[in-house]
């Protein structure tokens, strides 16, 4: 009813194919568009969950060459087609309520045993501008669903970065270097952890703040995010 209600009110394009949005959860996209959302099929990295070229592969190369911090990192899948769509309006034109079926789709996933969760910060100037962060509302209502504790002001940004998007993969780990710290160490300490994140692409941004979570003391760190980017 509430649905009916709100569509004939506000009825809602959807961006993917120019049908009508019939359920105002994941308007405005439409539920036929939302159902084309699916698991990546491609063979990834087991450390990171890297898109790999070859179904022979285990691991990329970024992580024989350079161990990261978390013990591993998936995505549910690849940031394109209606996927992509859907996290662009939820972070760029702050469609708010699409945080709620995001989340759904992460409850799909295999999901780690841990003891907190915690997003992936923005620096305040950034978080001023948007208004929220994206990472921060799927960690809560994943929270919520796994009844687990959320600690959003634990894990800060504290530099300013550019943009990580049009930047090359070298550049980005440049770039994030030293951008985090922990503030409450007492929070994690020896504690398993899922770090949220909305796209991965390089891996410099999850590295980063995993590496600054296992030098705090943290445990086991497991990264979960909505898309994986294919990158270089």
């Amino acid at each position: 009813m509430i649905n009916k209600f709100l569509n004939t009110l506000f009825p809602e394009p959807c961006p993917v194919c120019s049908g009508r949005a019939t359920d105002h959860l994941t308007a405005p996209i439409c539920t036929e568009c939302w159902q084309n959302i699916v698991p990546c099929s491609l063979p990834t990295c087991q450390r990171c969950g890297k898109p790999l070229m070859s179904e022979f592969s285990l691991t990329c190369g970024n992580c024989l060459n350079s161990e990261p911090a978390f013990k591993h990192a998936k995505s549910f899948g690849i940031y394109d087609g209606v996927l992509r769509k859907a996290i662009n309006l939820f972070k760029y034109y702050g469609v708010k309520r699409l945080s709620k079926p995001l989340s759904d789709i992460i409850m799909k996933m295999e999901l780690p045993r841990v003891e907190v969760l915690i997003p992936v910060p923005l620096f305040k100037t950034r978080l001023k501008q948007r208004e929220f962060n994206q990472s921060a509302l799927i960690a809560r209502q994943l929270s919520k669903y796994l009844n687990l504790d959320l600690l959003i002001n634990c894990l800060v940004k504290v530099k300013d970065t550019t943009p990580q998007v049009g930047l090359t993969s070298r550049e980005r780990f440049k770039n994030i270097k030293n951008a985090f710290k922990v503030s409450r160490k007492n929070l994690i300490k020896d504690k398993d952890i899922m770090l949220i994140d909305d796209v991965v692409t390089t891996g410099s941004t999850i590295r980063e703040c995993s590496k600054v979570l296992k030098n705090a003391g943290a445990a086991d760190i497991h990264v979960i995010s909505l898309a994986h980017g294919i990158s270089e």
